[in-house]
């Protein structure tokens, strides 16, 4: 019996090898997109929607990022926070406006408008909404000075009704942080760019959600995503559900990372698979195969010996390669090499004990999760 299931370890294991030979090609090819001269569109005035809620650590930095953008045209940013004393509030208050065509206001309201206590923000703010390009954006979003240009050329695109944009990480709050922030570069960016590249992925992110306000009145508006918890995802399901498409900008943003505990982390992350899973439990599944170092440590463990040691020695440089590709293509380097089998083994876990939750925690609320992401208030546990 050990024998078998090393056996099976190790093909898993080797399977992974090759994705991740694959997804460092597609990271770089990726970024050479990101690379190339993106041509100014007619500059037209946008509005910026950030739902905030707490404090991060570095959030005014995050914010002032859309404001500093090479773009000649208006640039409106809304805060909103459901409580006065929420300190984001004070942060997005003090940010400094220099061009004469930024402007940015705080929209303090506690109204919910469904369990989704980030759409029901978002409702809040879209009256005071003054131009009719809207870029929604998560509030742990920092962006570089072509953002918009290379954002709104994606939406000007024929057939196109959103836009999106794929995210590295950069932890902002220590160790587990930088953990945190090393999934997200390491895993979660070469597993999107490798099913965009297959048409495979109906990718739609909170990074960015750009799309005209006459797309969104199609839509129904955000009232419609209330109740759901992958908001993100249900919006760019319905606006191909108009028969647009949602394009991925060349462009790869920064995610903020905050989680400063494990058990931050972990529930952070569980709440992601949980809402995965519950979405497309096939391709979840599948992911992971994306993840070779557990299963070539479980077959080591069943079957020492050569054989197993190279598997193993192949997926640690499997691992290295995807790192190597994606540092070299967002220009940073998001956490040590060492931190790579430690980032693994987390993933691992999560994927296994994200088949055992049927509640998430979101921000300190306690949601119930059904099978098409619909949530609610719980009463249970984990």
């Amino acid at each position: 019996m050990a024998f078998a299931i090393a056996l099976i370890a190790s093909g898993v294991a080797l399977i992974g090898c090759l994705f991740g030979l694959a997804s460092a090609i597609l990271v770089l090819r990726f970024g050479k997109r990101t690379r190339a001269v993106s041509q100014a569109p007619g500059a037209v005035a946008v509005t910026i929607l950030k739902p905030l809620h707490g404090s991060e650590p570095r959030l005014m930095d995050n914010l002032a990022s859309f404001l500093t953008q090479n773009w000649r045209a208006p640039i409106q940013l809304i805060a909103g926070v459901h409580s006065a004393t929420d300190p984001a509030r004070k942060v997005a208050e003090t940010l400094k406006i220099d061009p004469s065509n930024r402007s940015s206001c705080v929209i303090v309201d506690p109204r919910r408008h469904g369990a989704n206590a980030k759409i029901s923000n978002i409702m809040n703010m879209m009256a005071f909404v003054d131009h009719d390009i809207i870029v929604l954006s998560d509030s742990d979003i920092a962006v570089e000075r072509d953002y918009l240009t290379r954002v709104i050329a994606s939406l000007n695109e024929p057939g196109v009704g959103a836009v999106t944009c794929v995210y590295r990480g950069r932890g902002d709050a220590g160790f587990w942080s930088v953990l945190g922030a090393a999934g997200i570069s390491y895993q979660f960016l070469p597993n999107v760019l490798t099913g965009i590249s297959i048409n495979a992925g109906d990718v739609c992110m909170g990074s960015t959600i750009a799309l005209r306000r006459d797309t969104l009145e199609k839509l129904g508006g955000f009232g419609r995503f209330a109740n759901i918890l992958a908001d993100d995802h249900a919006i760019g399901v319905a606006v191909r559900g108009l028969g647009l498409k949602v394009a991925v900008a060349p462009i790869i943003v920064t995610h903020a990372s905050i989680d400063a505990t494990f058990t931050e982390l972990f529930r952070h992350e569980l709440r992601w698979a949980a809402t995965v899973r519950n979405l497309k439990p096939g391709g979840y599944f599948g992911t992971v195969l994306t993840n070779p170092l557990p299963f070539a440590v479980i077959a080591l463990l069943l079957l020492p010996g050569p054989a197993m040691m190279g598997v193993f020695a192949l997926s640690l440089l499997s691992r290295v390669l995807i790192k190597k590709a994606v540092d070299k293509v967002v220009g940073t380097n998001t956490a040590p090499l060492w931190i790579l089998p430690l980032r693994d083994i987390l993933s691992f876990g999560v994927f296994l004990s994200s088949y055992f939750v049927r509640s998430v925690d979101w921000r300190g609320e306690r949601l119930d999760v059904t099978n098409d992401g619909r949530i609610s208030a719980s009463g249970g546990n984990q």
